[in-house]
């Protein structure tokens, strides 16, 4: 008797997934996330960054958007997470509107999904086909959100092993590292770095680069304060990125580290070449990213509302 080990179309994530039952959704998708990123450019970074905290924790499966329960902590309140409160309402948008087209069909999983893709493409970004089909989680890991995601302050090999426990290679930990030519970081996670009070990458800093961070991030208090990841174009997707680091001006140490004399070093050197190699292989790896432990078939659930379970 021959027993069949691929599991049936319909328990896999497609491209098409939602061509019969809701054929509007992408275009539905793409219209909220363009509206949010021309009212606030920022929100791209935000919305990119989304995916990737949703898909480390337990994979992806929009468990970082459920609220607090009487029987469940939210991942919301994760340090990881905290910046993302007007990311989370952009998503329920999304959400409130396919409700309205196609009630009870797209799950809250693959809008971040969606919504990943069209960020990115809205500021000169790569885009990419999104394979969908992923189902909601009805559980919130929040213990999980401070011990998967990385730190800002992770060493080399840190990184390369949370990235390796999710099945992503240290190559493709650098390409989606990469989502940093977009964004900002509070100065309490970079205040260490300028001042010299890490031991990791403490040499790897250029010292005008430090001297002028310290200005705009005291040693004590603002640690709310923010300043940019990229430093040349920090609301547009291209390889400036990399090339801040080529010369010792990574924000966080978990930006440095990338190139700071490591195994790494050769591809950050690469992206910073070639942004269509860089931007390539950045979308390779959010799809990759976004098959990690996926719920599919009659798995979890729908989310009618993307903060609670059903």
């Amino acid at each position: 008797m021959l027993l069949l080990t691929t599991p049936p179309a319909a328990f896999c994530l497609s491209t098409d997934f939602y061509a019969q039952t809701c054929p509007r959704a992408l275009t539905a998708v793409r219209a909220v996330v363009r509206g949010a990123v021309t009212k606030d450019r920022r929100m791209a970074a935000s919305l990119i960054r989304l995916q990737f905290h949703d898909c480390f924790v337990r994979g992806c499966d929009a468990s970082v958007l459920l609220d607090n329960t009487t029987t469940t902590v939210s991942e919301k309140g994760a340090v990881p997470n905290r910046r993302f409160t007007k990311t989370f309402r952009v998503i329920e948008d999304a959400k409130s509107t396919l409700e309205r087209i196609c009630p009870g069909v797209v799950s809250c999983a693959d809008i971040i999904a969606v919504a990943a893709r069209d960020a990115s493409a809205s500021v000169e970004g790569p885009s990419w086909d999104v394979e969908l089909g992923r189902r909601d989680s009805d559980a919130a890991f929040a213990s999980l959100a401070a011990s998967d995601i990385p730190t800002p302050k992770d060493d080399l090999n840190t990184l390369i092993a949370l990235f390796r426990k999710k099945g992503l290679n240290s190559r493709e930990m650098v390409a989606l590292s990469g989502a940093h030519t977009l964004g900002t970081a509070q100065c309490l996670a970079f205040r260490d770095r300028v001042y010299g009070n890490v031991t990791v990458v403490k040499d790897v800093i250029d010292p005008d680069f430090a001297r002028k961070k310290r200005r705009m991030c005291p040693a004590s208090g603002g640690d709310r304060l923010v300043q940019p990841l990229d430093p040349v174009t920090p609301t547009s997707f291209d390889n400036n990125y990399f090339k801040a680091l080529m010369i010792r001006k990574g924000l966080l140490v978990t930006d440095q580290v990338l190139f700071s004399g490591g195994e790494t070093d050769g591809v950050v050197d690469e992206y910073s070449k070639d942004e269509g190699k860089f931007k390539n292989e950045f979308a390779a790896a959010m799809v990759k990213m976004g098959s990690i432990e996926v719920m599919t078939g009659s798995d979890g659930q729908i989310r009618r509302t993307c903060s609670k379970a059903n």
